[in-house]
């Protein structure tokens, strides 16, 4: 069973796919632990399945640095296979990086290497493309440019607006992580083959 934790800084809409996924007893995968880097809505997802969590304030440390080690406390305890990123706003320091890769994966709106960073829908629009997508990478040091697992496209429809389209993205997110994770648990993905 691969045990996972899972990282948020807003609704958590992906975690709640996983959650939701993991309560089949045939889903090769187990959510031990929710973190947050602020007090995030998410959150309430991680009690209502009754998993537990953590918050580990950004602005709680007087440094990225400082920050990194308590996040790297608190995902020691749970022991993950794997940690997921899951709408963390944050780039993760170097020593987290460093002491779980390439065993952090995260989810991107956006068909990378288009659009890395905080605003990949919107920077998407304003490009005027005719399409864009979700990601699934492998975390490394850089702004989305770890290795990517899985991805697909999603087409911008006339009219559509960042939350509109953030929304269709977000469909395929899920998708894309809850494959990302069985394949990774069936060892169809095998993560020293990126070590």
């Amino acid at each position: 069973m691969l045990r996972l934790v899972v990282l948020i800084s807003g609704g958590g809409s992906n975690l709640r796919a996983l959650l939701q996924a993991s309560e089949d007893a045939e889903f090769p995968a187990r959510v031990v632990a929710v973190g947050a880097d602020r007090q995030a809505d998410g959150l309430a997802h991680a009690e209502e399945f009754g998993i537990p969590s953590f918050v580990v304030p950004f602005t709680s440390y007087p440094s990225r640095e400082a920050w990194g080690d308590a996040l790297l406390a608190q995902l020691r305890e749970w022991e993950p296979d794997v940690v997921v990123l899951s709408g963390l706003m944050k780039l993760l320091p170097a020593q987290v990086v460093e002491a779980y890769a390439p065993a952090i994966i995260n989810t991107h709106p956006a068909y990378l290497p288009e659009f890395p960073g905080a605003h990949g829908v919107r920077d998407a629009l304003a490009a005027g493309v005719a399409e864009t997508g979700a990601s699934v990478i492998i975390v490394d040091n850089g702004v989305d440019s770890g290795p990517i697992l899985h991805q697909r496209r999603v087409p911008i429809e006339p009219g559509d607006t960042e939350a509109t389209l953030h929304e269709r993205i977000k469909l395929l997110e899920r998708e894309l992580l809850i494959q990302t994770v069985l394949d990774l648990a069936n060892n169809d993905i095998d993560l020293k083959d990126f070590a």
